[in-house]
C-alpha cells in the first residue's frame, strides 16, 4: 500500500489533469498553472490553519492566543471554501471569483499577521505565517490574471 502512495501524482497534478479533461473549461486565466498554484496553496493554507488553531489550544496561555484562533479558524474556512469554488469549471462567475480571491486575501493577511505577532515564540504560529504568506501571493497572482470587465458591455476580456 505504501509504494503505491507514493507513486501518487502529487495534488498538483491531480488538478491540472482535472481541469484538462473538464468537458466544457472555462478559460478564467490564460495560464492554468496560476489557478493550480492557487487552489494548492488554498488548501494547504486551510490545512495548515486548522492545525495551527489546534496547536494553539494546547498552549499553557491559551487566552493570550484568542484572537489567533479565531483568525486561525476563519482563515481556514475561507481557503477550504475558496479552493473548492476555485477548482469548478462550470458557469464560473469571474466577478464572485474575483470577489472570494479577495476576501481570501483578507483572510490570510489577518490570520498571516496575527501568527507572525507569535511566531517567535510558538513554531506552529510562525509555520502557519508562511502558508498564510503563501497563499496570499497565489491569490493575488490568480486575481491580478483574472479578465476585466469592459464597463461598455459589462463583458469580460483577458
Amino acid at each position: 500500500m505504501a509504494a503505491h502512495a507514493s507513486a501518487s501524482p502529487p495534488l498538483q497534478d491531480h488538478m491540472r489533469r482535472m481541469l484538462r479533461a473538464h468537458p466544457a473549461p472555462v478559460a478564467l486565466v490564460r495560464d492554468e498553472g496560476g489557478l493550480v498554484e492557487c487552489v494548492e496553496a488554498c488548501f494547504d493554507c486551510a490545512q495548515t490553519c486548522s492545525a495551527c488553531a489546534d496547536a494553539c489550544l494546547a498552549e499553557e496561555m491559551v487566552a493570550e492566543l484568542r484572537a489567533c484562533i479565531r483568525l486561525n479558524l476563519d482563515c481556514a474556512d475561507v481557503c477550504d471554501a475558496a479552493g473548492r469554488i476555485l477548482a469548478r469549471q462550470t458557469a464560473a462567475d469571474p466577478p464572485f471569483v474575483r470577489d472570494l480571491l479577495r476576501a481570501c486575501l483578507a483572510a490570510c493577511q489577518a490570520c498571516g499577521a496575527e501568527c507572525e505577532r507569535h511566531a517567535a515564540h510558538h513554531e506552529h504560529c510562525r509555520v502557519c505565517a508562511e502558508a498564510c504568506l503563501r497563499c496570499e501571493a497565489a491569490c493575488q497572482q490568480l486575481l491580478d490574471a483574472l479578465p476585466v470587465a469592459s464597463r461598455a458591455r459589462g463583458d469580460y476580456v483577458p
